[in-house]
């Protein structure tokens, strides 16, 4: 069993690669919450667990960060780059 750790931070325009952006600038979206990309997730077909009070090491205030469960045949970065996709379709 695969569990992959999404931070928001992964997916954030606002922050640069070397801040913790995992995603390409256009691809990315403005403050993500863990609820969409929890949302995202699910969307993507895979199980998503939030957890709220967990900080991002580079990040002085929590965000949280979503677990996604049984993710076997996706590598992380084709994961976020879907889910960074779904995050950016329910924003437009």
């Amino acid at each position: 069993m695969v569990e992959n750790v999404i931070w928001p931070a992964a997916l954030d325009a606002d922050l640069t690669r070397s801040e913790g952006r995992r995603v390409s600038r256009d691809l990315a979206v403005s403050d993500p919450t863990v609820d969409g990309i929890a949302e995202a997730v699910q969307q993507v077909g895979y199980d998503a667990v939030v957890e709220r009070g967990v900080t991002y090491p580079r990040e002085y205030e929590p965000r949280g960060r979503v677990l996604v469960k049984d993710a076997d045949d996706a590598t992380k970065s084709d994961l976020l780059g879907a889910v960074a996709a779904y995050l950016g379709a329910l924003r437009a």
